[in-house]
């Protein structure tokens, strides 16, 4: 399925708070680099596009962890947290976190030291709050969705709800599975 379309159809999921996600959708697009930012600056998905294609391989494996373990999530619930969890990367309109350079080689990526200094995970949770109505297991969910990995998160070590577990597995199979081949390559084959 085209990268767009199932991008698109993540919408399609979110029956209650659709209008609230079509207008953060909106806000990310006119606003900050959304549509062009990559996942991360150099590890997975470094290339231009790749925080949008990393979101969108994280609720497809979201969506096929929570059937495996019938975790009872909503679709709209795990389709919320997967696109969003990474918009921290963004930063703000008027301080992106994510800088890019045009070279000769293309783009290069590089972190900013402008924006306010906040985890990752609360710079996510930050935005979305501002644009969203989340459940508690929600917001915990997208603020510590990088697990143990990250010294701050330590705050929730033992009390980490399902959907927070389910959404680091995905987001670590993802980062660290799926996306560990050529990034231009994976992405030209999510566009098909």
């Amino acid at each position: 399925m085209p990268l767009k379309h199932e991008y698109d159809g993540l919408l399609n999921h979110m029956a209650h708070r659709r209008g609230e996600a079509e207008t953060f959708l909106q806000f990310l697009e006119d606003n900050t680099n959304w549509l062009s930012c990559p996942a991360s600056v150099h590890h997975h998905l470094n290339v231009e596009g790749g925080l949008i294609a990393h979101s969108v391989l994280v609720a497809r494996t979201l969506f096929k962890l929570s059937d495996a373990v019938q975790s009872g999530h909503s679709r709209e619930s795990l389709a919320m947290v997967a696109l969003f969890h990474d918009v921290g990367k963004l930063g703000t309109p008027e301080n992106p976190w994510i800088l890019t350079r045009q070279t000769p080689n293309g783009p290069e990526f590089s972190i900013s030291d402008k924006p306010i200094a906040m985890a990752q995970g609360v710079a996510s949770l930050y935005l979305c709050a501002r644009h969203l109505t989340l459940t508690d297991e929600e917001a915990q969910a997208i603020c510590y969705h990088d697990g143990q990995y990250v010294p701050e998160n330590a705050a929730v070590q033992n009390r980490e709800t399902p959907l927070l577990l389910l959404l680091h597995m995905a987001d670590l199979w993802s980062s660290h599975v799926i996306e560990r081949s050529d990034p231009n390559e994976l992405i030209a084959s999510l566009q098909r």
